[in-house]
């Protein structure tokens, strides 16, 4: 008896593998396909606003009224307090609920802060957009269990980064790590891998260039380089901690001297603008992807990491919008442009290093760090990104740029301690 049922059930096990493969076929297709979309016309916009900003170099001055008008479109659509990223992260750990109104809003307030010359990223609007599409598309097509909504929602935001960064594998891996570390939702592994690799192809149709390097001065393996690349992890596991430090912070200190939200982006704008004068130079506003470009390249100055902190925890904690990863690519690449250098390392290898370790540092995402490193440094190193990415994600602690994200394993440790962020 026994023996007839176990060739029965196996059968009906490969059935109803194979009727959830097809169905998570069909749903990613088209996941990937219209997030691919929307993910392509928000770089194109980005990319518009950023050059009509530093055509007409009078638009910072209107920053203010960018924190101001981004504060109205919130309470507007009946959001008083905007939690981003970390909104999405317990939708999908969690029975939390995704507004479909989240994905215009992110869109439009993070056009908004860099069209003006907020110093923010893009990588938090693209995982608040697909994430957000994600859950609605899921509604539309009737996977109302909670389950299907959780995988929706990684589904889409896998498919918005790999369409704005032209990264799936970083794409696909980081929505399933992000949420819980130390645990990796492979259930979700088709559906994102499907929509990453769909939405892609999409953005190339479009126009959207990936992104990728060339890293120079990668040195032999030995005893010399290995021990240069441990010393300048461990600095940049400590960056890290320091990075997301000042972000959070930056935050608390706002809304304690500053309760009215109106204030605090007018405020916060301000800021920004006075730091330009102070400073004398505007390469701190928007992404800064011509700097990460020039640090991989070999050139940065000394100072440049601090000051890009500076300026991104006064723009971020004020209220506007955008993501804290580009301006993480930012300060890492700078920071190991000058200090690899010190350390005897080629500036444009330690500055590619500094990039992957402060990433790894401040999302705890070690696989994704790793894809990331081999997508945008065409598989380059390979030995050292992976030693960076190990020392860099031991040593940060449990410090995060998302106070959602849960630590489900100890990180020195194989214990469960499912404990949140800093």
């Amino acid at each position: 008896m026994i023996k007839t049922e176990q060739p029965y059930q196996t059968i009906c096990c490969i059935c109803e593998n194979l009727r959830v493969f097809l169905k998570w076929l069909f749903v990613a297709l088209i996941t990937g396909g219209l997030i691919g979309g929307v993910g392509s016309l928000f770089h194109i916009a980005l990319n518009y606003a950023t050059e009509l900003r530093i055509t007409h170099g009078w638009m910072i001055w209107l920053l203010p009224l960018a924190g101001v008008l981004i504060v109205f479109l919130y309470r507007l659509c009946n959001i008083r307090e905007p939690r981003g990223t970390d909104l999405v992260i317990e939708a999908v750990r969690t029975s939390e609920e995704l507004p479909a109104i989240m994905a215009p809003l992110i869109f439009v307030s993070t056009i908004l802060t860099h069209l003006c010359g907020g110093s923010a990223g893009r990588e938090g609007a693209v995982l608040q957009i697909g994430g957000s599409i994600g859950n609605k598309l899921g509604k539309c097509m009737r996977l109302d269990d909670e389950k299907s909504k959780n995988i929706m929602i990684m589904c889409g935001m896998s498919a918005a980064f790999s369409a704005l960064f032209g990264t799936p594998v970083t794409a696909t891996v980081f929505s399933m790590e992000l949420i819980s570390v130390g645990v990796m939702y492979y259930a979700a592994l088709v559906p994102c891998a499907v929509s990453a690799v769909i939405a892609l192809e999409v953005a190339r149709a479009c126009g959207v260039a990936p992104e990728a390097f060339q890293v120079y001065g990668i040195p032999d393996t030995n005893i010399g380089s290995i021990s240069r690349v441990l010393v300048l992890s461990l600095l940049c596991a400590g960056l890290s901690i320091v990075f997301c430090f000042c972000l959070h912070q930056a935050g608390r200190l706002y809304k304690k001297y500053l309760s009215n939200q109106y204030l605090r982006a007018a405020a916060g704008g301000a800021l920004v603008l006075l730091l330009v004068l102070v400073f004398q130079t505007r390469e701190y506003l928007g992404a800064g992807m011509d700097v990460i470009e020039r640090s991989i390249q070999g050139e940065a100055l000394p100072w440049a990491f601090a000051l890009k902190l500076l300026f991104t925890a006064v723009t971020l904690g004020a209220g506007y919008k955008g993501g804290e990863i580009v301006p993480g690519f930012f300060v890492g690449a700078t920071f190991g442009c000058v200090v690899g250098g010190f350390l005897g390392l080629h500036p444009s290898f330690g500055a590619a290093l500094g990039l992957v370790a402060l990433f790894c540092g401040v999302t705890n995402c070690p696989i994704t760090a790793l894809m990331l490193a081999f997508e945008l440094f065409h598989f380059t190193g390979v030995l050292f990104f992976l030693l960076a990415v190990a020392v860099s994600y031991m040593l940060s602690g449990y410090f995060s740029l998302y106070s959602a994200q849960k630590f489900v394993y100890a990180k020195t440790r194989p214990e469960f301690i499912n404990r949140c962020a800093h």
